[in-house]
């Protein structure tokens, strides 16, 4: 059943994502409000669209979380793999993303810590990003605005 479930939601979620998808429901919603008229706009008429748009975004929400899920595994995995394989990449880290939001954020802030500590390197992210910037500017990349 697994494997099952994993095949097809990996190929709905492909097709799901493919410009004809987006075409074909465009046109489903386009002939639905066409007809309106010769429905005269009656209950059974809106019923058929709001049931159908409900049921498929039901489904879609299981999917969409299938796929995720088995990205972030895959990631998680090459991840765990790379602190394995670099020598000085600390192998306490496979694993932590069972721990609690809580503890993740302690980890996150003492790294930050200490990476801020080290010379020469930032201890955020937007010193980074600011570095990064003025060394696009100094070379012509960027303007301020």
């Amino acid at each position: 059943m697994d494997r099952f479930f994993t095949t097809c939601s990996a190929r709905i979620s492909t097709l799901a994502g493919q410009p004809l998808a987006f075409v074909v429901a465009l046109s489903l919603i386009l002939t639905w409000g066409v007809t309106g008229p010769l429905f005269h706009y009656s209950d059974s008429w809106q019923l058929v669209v709001n049931t159908a748009t409900t049921i498929i975004t039901f489904l879609m929400v299981f999917l969409i979380q299938n796929s995720q899920n088995r990205d972030a595994a895959a990631m998680q995995a090459k991840l765990d793999e790379m602190l394995r394989a670099i020598d000085k990449a600390r192998e306490q880290f496979i694993g932590i993303e069972h721990l609690t939001d809580q503890q993740i954020e302690e980890i996150r802030a003492a790294l930050e810590r200490e990476v801020g500590r080290e010379k020469g390197k930032p201890g955020t992210a937007d010193d980074s990003v600011a570095r990064l910037l003025k060394r696009r500017e100094a070379r012509g990349g960027v303007t301020k605005k």
